[in-house]
């Protein structure tokens, strides 16, 4: 069976005036369906440049990027929108909803872009707003919720088109540490339930609730090891 996701020798070459920086170095990687991994590194290290080719966001210099088996490294911007879409929910540290449209609203956003029929969204932004506990939050907007609910938000709308993978980039970087570990035990629900997540994050206590850490420094992969006395949520808090 193939892995989730996978990528082959990859490179990513930026142009800074008269340099080029290699800011990827030959990255190999799997990630098979249902892990929960998380990618660390210092500032400049290349995770967030491997967030952006794993979201389909950027595409590499060189090598293959499978996802679902299917090689989407040489996508153009159109084919890569459609996989984004479809196959990719994603959750920020800055929460990117929209000010002026409700929790419903927001969470109805991607399936407006897919084509989804209007009945057939209500139902579904409901029920990923109740998944995440807010039911009762349903018409309130952005600047009525706490950052944790904005969170639960856009957790809600990454799920509303039932993706082969959640990417998080800093999930937790604007929560405090309660609402922090509150939006780690979702995450964490939402694996048991057979979602796979890559999650970006500098956090080692917030890492320490994945099942595995990917390292990168310089452009390269560290270390990439699977997480002994990993935290469960409810069990242990974040110091």
């Amino acid at each position: 069976m193939l892995p989730l996701l996978q990528l082959e020798n990859i490179k990513k070459q930026y142009r800074q005036g008269t340099l080029e920086v290699m800011a990827l170095k030959g990255i190999n990687l799997s990630v098979e369906e249902g892990e929960f991994v998380s990618i660390m590194g210092t500032s400049g290290s290349g995770k967030s440049t491997m967030m952006n080719i794993l979201g389909c966001l950027d595409r590499p210099t060189s090598g293959y990027y499978r996802l679902e088996g299917v090689n989407v490294s040489s996508f153009d911007d159109s084919q890569l929108a459609v996989v984004r879409n479809q196959k990719i929910g994603f959750v920020f540290q800055s929460f990117n909803l929209l000010p002026k449209l409700s929790a419903l609203e927001n969470v109805e956003l991607p399936m407006v872009y897919a084509g989804v029929p209007r009945r057939e969204r209500d139902e579904r932004a409901r029920a990923a707003l109740e998944k995440v506990g807010l039911g009762k939050r349903l018409h309130h907007k952005p600047n009525e919720l706490s950052g944790g609910q904005r969170q639960r938000v856009a957790i809600a709308r990454a799920l509303v088109n039932h993706p082969s993978i959640i990417m998080a980039d800093e999930p937790t970087g604007n929560l405090d540490s309660k609402s922090t570990i509150e939006i780690m035990g979702i995450f964490q629900q939402l694996n048991e339930e057979g979602t796979t997540v890559v999650m970006v994050t500098h956090e080692p206590d917030v890492a320490q609730y994945t099942k595995r850490i990917v390292v990168f420094q310089d452009g390269e992969i560290r270390s990439d090891h699977p997480i002994e006395n990993r935290v469960i949520f409810g069990e242990e808090a974040i110091s």
